[in-house]
């Protein structure tokens, strides 16, 4: 199972969407979402110190995390070192990267401020450009999408 953490806007549904094969029309996530080998959660959740802990359980249902951020929105939204707090490996994936005012040099840099160690994937739900390589790694982790 995988679990997808990031700040609001920062297209955590589609991409869950875009990985899962699924049609359906991304909303706000209101709360945190078991849905088909992924867990879905609130960009509020990442950002609001409060909800750390919600995040920090739920991280113990996952395999994988992968922390989203998107390359239209650059500003410093997570603390750095964010993802110090789960006990699981954390990939970074940066979304929207077909957008032409889009930085993936800068939303890279923000992943790194967060914590990431692990390998950082540019994608696009839109397109599904890059898509093939986070599934391959996320398969050869032994996770279901």
């Amino acid at each position: 199972m995988i679990m997808l953490v990031g700040p609001v806007g920062a297209g955590k549904t589609s991409l869950l969407h875009a990985l899962q094969h699924s049609v359906s029309k991304a909303e706000k996530t209101q709360t945190i979402l078991f849905c088909d080998g992924g867990i879905d959660t609130p960009g509020e959740y990442a950002q609001i110190p409060r909800f750390y802990s919600a995040l920090m359980v739920t991280a113990a249902e996952a395999k994988l995390i992968l922390l989203v951020q998107a390359a239209n929105d650059c500003r410093v939204l997570l603390p750095p070192g964010f993802v110090s707090m789960f006990s699981r490996p954390v990939v970074g994936v940066i979304t929207k990267d077909d957008l032409p005012e889009g930085n993936r040099e800068k939303a890279k840099l923000r992943l790194k401020e967060a914590g990431v160690r692990e390998q950082i994937f540019a994608v696009s739900a839109f397109t599904g450009a890059g898509l093939a390589e986070l599934v391959t790694h996320i398969s050869e982790r032994g996770c279901k999408k």
